[in-house]
């Protein structure tokens, strides 16, 4: 599949380059500041609020590289989509020690995070991965993440390719719901925090012509990245 833009997808969605990283990294940093397992990795506001936009700069420059993000004209949301094959890829080379010189004294809670959702990431079968997703605060709530949903959505219904994604609280994991995911397993439990994986099977009830390109085949390179949308 090519990388580019989805064409039924009007002017809503857009495909980043690597311009984009520092932008979209401070969209995610912004978007998740107030979630519950952000509030348990880095429980100090202020250093959370320091640390991460470096921190989600590690998956969106990994998505840039070997998957695929989608994001809006005026980059207030972003989704990044990564292909997985039938087995776990391991992480990148000094991923380990980015995130350590990054995280510092939280580096065992991040460490804690990866590995429990690597060790919930379905096997078996080839899927996309969808990393995040995340709406900049003031403009949540206008259909900005439904949109990018919906314009991959298309395209993995074409080809028939299943999508997962770790939903971060109750209210997104209603959203996944009603875009055709399901519960993938029990959830998931931190310190006062619980995210839901889910999974959503390919439609086959599409009309003919209203699948869209702009999905990604085959595996994605190594390297976690961390799996929450909201």
């Amino acid at each position: 599949m090519t990388r580019s833009c989805p064409p039924d997808a009007g002017s809503s969605v857009v495909i980043a380059d690597d311009t984009s990283a520092g932008v979209l990294s401070q969209v995610i940093a912004d978007a998740f500041a107030d979630l519950a397992v952000s509030r348990w990795l880095i429980p100090d506001p202020a250093a959370r609020h320091r640390i991460f936009p470096g921190y989600f700069r590690l998956s969106v420059e990994h998505a840039l590289a070997d998957g695929i993000v989608c994001t809006t004209p005026g980059q207030d949301a972003v989704a990044l989509w990564l292909p997985a094959s039938e087995t776990p890829a391991p992480p990148s080379e000094g991923y380990d020690e980015r995130l350590a010189a990054l995280t510092g004294p939280w580096i065992d809670r991040f460490r804690t995070f990866d590995q429990a959702l690597e060790g919930r990431h379905p096997a078996g079968f080839a899927h996309h991965h969808l990393g995040i997703l995340a709406v900049r605060p003031d403009r949540q709530g206008r259909g900005l993440g439904s949109a990018l949903l919906r314009a991959h959505h298309a395209a993995l219904d074409r080809d028939g390719i299943p999508a997962y994604l770790e939903a971060s609280d109750l209210r997104t994991r209603r959203l996944y719901l009603a875009h055709g995911y399901a519960d993938c397993g029990g959830p998931l439990a931190f310190p006062g925090a619980v995210m839901y994986p889910m999974v959503r099977p390919p439609r086959t009830d599409q009309p003919s012509g209203q699948a869209t390109s702009g999905g990604l085949a085959g595996s994605a390179g190594p390297g976690p990245a961390p799996g929450w949308a909201r």
